[in-house]
């Protein structure tokens, strides 16, 4: 594998940043124009989907290259347990690579895994603050109880978390010396809930201005217990639920537009370095929110393509410039071993994710490999119906200890069960442990509404995605542990399957 001269590599990872609400997907609204920008000048993709469509599950996968089901991580409280040999930030030390993570973990990383560690959640630093203004915004932040703050933020851009993230990453760069490359990950929790902006940005975008909605929550009669469940929980946690999609949708536009500036400023900030280093830049998020799609906001229900697409962006000096949307099927777990190979490192054992190195740097690549993507979901056991809730069973319970009504849209009602996803070209299909299989036209039906399953007209579809699905289960079985001094695996060293497929199924992927 060829390295780019060792380059620096920043990795920007947002939360719950739903990938089509951009300019560069059409979008009405222009949210993130430098990022639309960077996208323009490098490669962006527009069929890059999670692992899984809830943080620590795809957080998980982007460091360590492996799907849910190999790291054991399928739900936010088995973070710690993550099964893994090598990641990301243990590959780059054994680079030479000087190391940072500043912003959000939420993984099985502390700080002894990085060089350099600064945490942030949704309610601002871990560690007290030293700035009285930061610690007052961080109080107040957490008193939100991630709810929706309907008047622009009390505090100004300079203590939001976007901003204290980027001052503390271009502090730590100014000390890196420029012959030691570096991989620093700016992990900013927004625009992930409490739903709150500060001016000018709360402005940007007032309610009266925002698209509407293309569904409202009378297509929930149609969809499975977990989306009827999750509007009651909101509508148990807020007196005016309805009510409050329109200020967060406001909102959450407004936090992207921050976090695009905050962006920019980073880039600028590190401008210097970069004419002495080559650099890599990638741009991503773990999962989408519904932003009032379908009546809901935040996530939690299944697996549809508004929570499972990802925006991701790759930029610098190797990536060959794309113009539009790249047509490849990627996943978030395909990023670890893309970085690896641009830092010169082979793939580590039990790594599943694919290189997208040759085709960021207009090398030749299979083209078959990248004819879907495979996403999962759900923490096991058999899924939850309206029987078991009707007398509010333990687990199931909407108020906390305090008595005040909860709103954790991550619960066993939502997340019991296991869910496949694969996509491939204008189609996705949906299966789970219960033999619910759905087939959707994404192309003529984009939020998932008419179930083509049973259609006689999408037969061939529905068997060349089954066919799909299989092959990925079987990639997404976990190789490790390896045996030393046992039987030597044949491994492509890119991960790339595509090039030994047997003849007869060459024609199963388009």
């Amino acid at each position: 594998m060829t390295a780019c001269h060792r380059p620096d590599i920043v990795l920007v990872l947002t939360d719950q940043h739903r990938a089509d609400v951009s300019a560069r997907e059409g979008f009405p609204l222009d949210t993130t124009p430098f990022l639309d920008e960077l996208g323009r000048s490098g490669a962006w993709f527009d069929r890059a989907y999670t692992t899984s469509p809830l943080c620590c599950p795809a957080r998980t996968s982007l460091l360590t290259g492996r799907f849910p089901s190999a790291h054991r991580v399928t739900q936010n409280p088995a973070n710690p347990l993550a099964v893994r040999d090598a990641d990301l930030f243990s590959e780059a030390r054994a680079a030479g690579y000087a190391t940072a993570m500043i912003g959000k973990n939420h993984t099985y990383l502390d700080s002894s895994s990085v060089d350099h560690w600064v945490e942030f959640t949704h309610d601002g630093q871990v560690a007290t603050p030293s700035q009285a203004l930061n610690k007052e915004f961080d109080k107040w932040l957490a008193a939100l109880r991630h709810r929706t703050h309907e008047k622009p933020t009390p505090f100004p851009v300079e203590a939001q978390n976007p901003h204290r993230i980027v001052d503390e990453a271009l502090a730590w760069v100014a000390g890196v010396p420029e012959d030691r490359p570096f991989l620093l990950t700016v992990s900013i929790p927004e625009p992930h809930n409490p739903y709150q902006v500060p001016e000018p940005y709360f402005s940007l975008f007032p309610e009266e201005s925002l698209p509407p909605t293309r569904t409202g929550a009378e297509v929930l009669e149609g969809k499975s217990f977990p989306w009827q469940y999750l509007r009651s929980l909101g509508e148990h946690a807020v007196a005016d639920y309805a009510g409050a999609i329109a200020p967060s949708r406001s909102n959450y536009f407004g936090m992207l537009r921050l976090i695009d500036d905050e962006l920019r400023r980073l880039l600028a900030g590190l401008e210097s370095r970069h004419r002495v280093r080559e650099r890599v830049v990638v741009a991503t998020a773990d999962h989408g929110d519904f932003v009032g799609e379908y009546g809901l906001v935040r996530k939690g229900a299944e697996i549809p393509d508004i929570l499972a697409r990802v925006p991701l962006v790759v930029n610098g000096d190797a990536v060959r410039p794309a113009g539009t949307p790249r047509p490849e099927h990627v996943s978030l777990a395909d990023l670890m071993p893309t970085l690896c190979e641009a830092m010169g490192r082979e793939l580590p054992d039990g790594v599943q994710g694919r290189s997208l190195w040759p085709l960021l740097t207009g090398r030749p690549f299979p083209a078959e490999e990248f004819s879907s993507a495979y996403v999962e979901q759900g923490m096991g056991g058999l899924p939850y119906g309206p029987e078991d809730v009707a007398d509010q069973m333990p687990g199931l319970i909407f108020d906390g200890p305090d008595g005040e009504p909860r709103w954790d849209e991550l619960n066993a009602a939502t997340q019991s069960g296991r869910r496949r996803k694969v996509r491939s070209g204008d189609w996705t299909l949906y299966a789970d442990i219960v033999g619910d299989f759905r087939l959707y036209n994404l192309r003529e039906d984009p939020l998932e509404l008419v179930d083509r399953w049973s259609d006689p007209a999408a037969a061939d579809e529905r068997v060349r995605l089954l066919s799909l699905l299989a092959v990925w289960q079987m990639r997404a079985e976990d190789p490790l542990p390896t045996v030393p001094g046992g039987y030597r695996l044949k491994r492509d060293p890119r991960n790339h399957l595509a090039p030994y497929r047997h003849s007869e199924g060459k024609g199963q992927s388009s």
